[in-house]
């Protein structure tokens, strides 16, 4: 769907019609002459149904990068922002943003993530106005999930005492978090938005929405921090605000251009029934998510027990890392979509190449990217600091971080795979082994007992994302395709 806001309603047939041709003009043309143009000739080598995936891939995983960005970009404004006023404050506003991360946003977010395989697949079969019910049963539940959240993120300075953190930093952290609390409902209402558009195709909204709350957020920030001299409060106000921005801005972009007339039906007591099989996908759609965030957060935790300096080597080479991720995040949410909808329409010839299509593209741009950081790793950290000692830190792990983008790519996209066909719980399984079991072992081994700090960590991460992106691709490589699209309707029929 585009930002025009017109719906598809014309229910599966349709589905199938765009999973099929790509709804796009594709020249079919095949030029068997050696001339013209390197970008012709590898056009003419690549096979007719490969590049028509590859456009709606594209139609797909662009925006989503897009939107995507912008959500990470208003806590990244807020690190650039108090990263210039002292080590200090980069540290505690840094340990903030892990904190709120780890015990609020992924939350939401992984528990958002169910509706990668309940709406792709029932939309996918053009059972539209159980998209809506589905909706509903997700408001709810997440909106119940605020409650733990908020006992854990109120106990901020405490906890993090009690890990060893410096008290300064640790009541810095605790200012951040209390002004950001309110904001969580809005935080966890955007992310259900974006997943029930983006697994109908509809992207664009969530890009528009992203453009104004980040233009908001960059103003107040300025305001807040220089102006009226709010420091570390100012921005943890600025982030709050633009939270609430963005979720409110997308519900009213939905309900102006009736983007969900329909799939919604009004309220239903439906929503309150069948918890059970809902709870049951979205313990492994969040604990998929958050088993490898939270491991990425707790470096944060586990550097500012060694120094200030590592912290804050640490939450640059992180922000940096989100940044990289975006890419084979989008791909991965675009194959979560086309997956999804073609398992839900029987369709499995067009699963298997959904699947294949963005593992490749993931890989060829994670090699160009992972590239590019490593060679621009003296010059990179001064985005956030001119401390030297921070700058040689970052410097030494974006030699490695190369490396474990590629693997953390591949990774990403076969997760996304998972998520369409309803494998959850395979992905989380993988992720608690590898991350918990292999890389944090190996990762603070490193860290402390070897004296390499954060390269350490990193290096056991490194060895982490390799393991899980192999054992996904042999996953995928094993798995019954039939059997899969036998079990979309079945599925289907519990909702």
């Amino acid at each position: 769907m585009d930002v025009s806001g017109q719906t598809h309603g014309e229910h599966s047939g349709e589905v199938d019609e765009v999973l099929k041709d790509g709804s796009a003009t594709i020249n079919k043309e095949e030029s068997g002459k050696s001339g013209g143009s390197w970008p012709e000739r590898m056009r003419v080598r690549i096979p007719p149904e490969y590049r028509q995936e590859l456009v709606q891939l594209c139609k797909l995983a662009g925006p989503v990068i897009i939107s995507q960005m912008m959500v990470f970009m208003i806590s990244f404004v807020s690190t650039v922002f108090c990263g210039h006023l002292g080590k200090t404050e980069l540290a505690g506003v840094a340990l903030s943003i892990a904190v709120v991360n780890v015990t609020g946003i992924s939350i939401g977010t992984g528990l958002s993530l169910t509706c990668d395989t309940l709406i792709s697949q029932t939309y996918g079969s053009g059972n539209l106005k159980r998209v809506g019910v589905i909706l509903q049963r997700g408001i709810l539940i997440l909106l119940l999930a605020c409650f733990p959240c908020w006992a854990i993120l109120i106990n901020t300075e405490p906890l993090l005492l009690a890990v060893k953190q410096s008290p300064e930093v640790a009541s810095m952290s605790q200012l951040y978090v209390k002004i950001f609390m309110p904001a969580l409902p809005a935080a966890f209402m955007y992310q259900l938005q974006g997943r029930y558009l983006q697994n109908q195709g509809i992207i664009w909204p969530q890009v528009i929405t992203g453009v104004i709350a980040n233009v908001l957020n960059a103003i107040i920030n300025y305001i807040f921090l220089y102006p009226l001299d709010l420091g570390v409060a100012g921005s943890a106000a600025a982030n709050a605000i633009s939270q609430y921005t963005l979720a409110v801005v997308l519900y009213m972009y939905i309900c102006w251009r009736g983007l969900h007339k329909a799939t919604w039906g009004g309220w239903s007591l439906d929503c309150l029934q069948e918890w059970g099989p809902f709870i049951q996908l979205a313990i492994p759609s969040m604990l998929m998510l958050c088993l490898e965030w939270w491991m990425f957060e707790l470096g944060g935790f586990l550097a500012g027990v060694i120094s200030e300096t590592e912290l804050g080597a640490q939450s640059i080479t992180y922000e940096l890392a989100v940044v990289a991720y975006m890419f084979p995040l989008g791909f991965s949410a675009a194959a979560s979509v086309r997956v999804g909808n073609a398992l839900g329409s029987g369709n499995i010839e067009q699963a298997k190449l959904s699947c294949k299509v963005p593992i490749i593209c993931a890989f060829i741009i994670a090699c160009f990217v992972g590239a590019s950081l490593s060679l621009a790793r003296y010059a990179i950290g001064y985005i956030f600091t001119t401390e030297q000692d921070i700058l040689q830190r970052v410097a030494d792990v974006m030699f490695i971080f190369g490396f474990m983008h590629l693997a953390d790519a591949i990774a990403a996209v076969t997760g996304g795979v998972l998520r369409g066909a309803g494998k959850q719980l395979v992905g989380a399984l993988c992720n608690l082994v590898g991350f918990y079991f292999i890389g944090f072992p190996i990762g603070v081994s490193l860290m402390f007992a070897a004296n390499m700090g954060i390269v350490g960590l990193w290096t056991g991460l490194t060895v982490c994302v390799l393991m899980q992106s192999i054992f996904f691709i042999a996953f995928l490589c094993k798995l019954d395709w039939k059997k899969a699209a036998e079990l979309s309707p079945l599925m289907m029929q519990s909702w």
